[in-house]
């Protein structure tokens, strides 16, 4: 379309790729066309046929060497936590003692290679915004082959912010980086076809790509998944779990009516009339974990089929091109989820993973919970929940003096392996030697920071 020019030449004075290009191109046709995204609940139908894990698996498999010489395990690295008050990758953030996402992930590739003697291939994608941190950080791994843009690299693409009101390219010269923005990490597809990688791997004999996270250390290659995956020859595998209350709002599975053909519906794409039929837990009770697992060999075929470009929903959504000044020129930044490619892969399927596999680390709640005690680093270099936790986590309420990681520093870490809830309002500190049974909740509305004695706090609630 003429009016894609401006799009295309700019992309290409900042050398993106082909790949991108036209997958962009494709979104913003979709935008001319007035294209919501939506999908109306009458179209659709509760998905009631995900098997769950310990039925396809033994949970006691271990690997198998050739299929994990088969296998690339790629993480999802663009993050900058910015919502936690980081500058900086969120994968770098310390999880135990000093030991960082980051470095849980590296060990867990390292140890895999040395128990198997397979070379397990690894790659991140970073964002612009976290490429040069992790690269400098990576180096640590530098005798492990774990270092270096062309070893470990894919490169998340950027595209441009639309002008509201022009529907051209927007402009800010003040801030000239404030023209683009990421595409979502549904831009796996497009970065794996234009970076080369996807031909690379496929050379390379890798066939298998198990994709998750970075902030979900729940998510780690797992020996019957792998084996189920290959042997069930289908040719994208979703790990779903069931949602709960604090689910609600996360992109659930369902079935379109028109093929029966399974799908991913985020919020954003549900009408304000479906919006209680979308929350309802129990008529739509499985959502994405955004853990992956997808056959090389079909994604190619299926980009050779669609002329470089796989279809995914588009995704729109309305900013102010300077996120910073809400009087800025509003924008359209048009986005994909990478697990709506569920409904591209004919023969696609899904499987039920419990809890312990969906463990990201969104607030500064999550990461306190994983830097107690309740949870513990594994040989395997994994980070799980203690044997005494039986699988459940514990769920921690911060307020919001607490929004902040530097906020974590002086706070403290009591015992968490007995407790159910912790809350926690305003300014507290831990003294060592607490310990949380059940669920208790410290409140201090002094505006003065008081500190908790050392001892065991048995479903109670303190006031401080």
């Amino acid at each position: 379309m003429s009016d894609f020019l401006p799009f295309r030449k700019k992309m290409e004075s900042a050398a993106v790729s082909e790949a991108a290009i036209r997958a962009f191109e494709r979104n913003y046709e979709a935008l001319l066309r007035n294209e919501s995204g939506m999908i109306p609940e009458q179209s659709i139908s509760p998905c009631d046929r995900v098997p769950m894990l310990d039925v396809v698996t033994s949970g006691d498999e271990v690997f198998d060497s050739a299929l994990l010489a088969q296998t690339v395990v790629i993480k999802l690295n663009g993050g900058l936590g910015t919502s936690m008050g980081l500058k900086k990758a969120k994968s770098l953030l310390p999880v135990k003692g000093e030991t960082t996402f980051l470095d849980i992930i590296a060990n867990q590739v390292i140890h895999l290679r040395e128990q198997t003697g397979a070379k397990v291939r690894f790659l991140l994608m970073d964002s612009f915004s976290t490429s040069e941190d992790t690269l400098e950080h990576m180096e640590t791994y530098a005798d492990q082959g774990l270092s270096g843009a062309e070893n470990i690299e894919l490169m998340q693409n950027q595209v441009p912010k639309i002008d509201g009101e022009t529907m051209e390219p927007a402009t800010w010269e003040s801030a000239p980086s404030l023209e683009w923005c990421p595409p979502g990490h549904g831009d796996l597809y497009a970065a794996l076809a234009g970076s080369g990688w996807l031909d690379a791997l496929l050379a390379g004999g890798v066939k298998y790509a198990f994709v998750s996270n970075a902030d979900n250390l729940g998510a780690v290659l797992d020996a019957g998944l792998l084996r189920y995956f290959a042997e069930s020859d289908t040719p994208f595998l979703m790990e779903a779990t069931r949602r709960t209350g604090a689910d609600k709002k996360g992109g659930h599975l369902a079935v379109r009516d028109a093929d029966q053909q399974l799908l991913l519906r985020e919020v954003a794409q549900c009408a304000d009339e479906d919006i209680d039929q979308f929350q309802d837990i129990d008529r739509h009770r499985y959502f994405n974990t955004n853990s992956l697992w997808i056959r090389l060999d079909v994604l190619k075929e299926l980009l050779e089929k669609e002329n470089g470009v796989l279809p995914l929903p588009m995704i729109k959504n309305t900013k102010t091109i300077d996120p910073r000044d809400k009087k800025s020129k509003s924008v359209f930044q048009l986005e994909v989820a990478m697990g709506a490619a569920i409904e591209s892969f004919p023969g696609s399927s899904a499987v039920c993973v419990p809890r312990s596999r969906f463990a990201p680390v969104k607030t500064t709640s999550d990461l306190f919970a994983l830097r107690s005690d309740a949870y513990e680093q594994t040989p395997d270099g994994r980070i799980a929940l203690v044997a005494e936790r039986a699988g459940i986590p514990p769920v921690i309420d911060l307020s919001d003096e607490y929004k902040m990681v530097d906020s974590l520093e002086g706070l403290g870490m009591p015992s968490l392996i007995k407790a159910g809830k912790l809350t926690v309002r305003g300014p507290v500190r831990f003294t060592d030697g607490v310990t949380i049974v059940g669920d208790v909740e410290f409140l201090n509305e002094t505006g003065e920071t008081k500190w908790v004695a050392a001892g065991s706090y048995t479903n109670e609630a303190v006031e401080l």
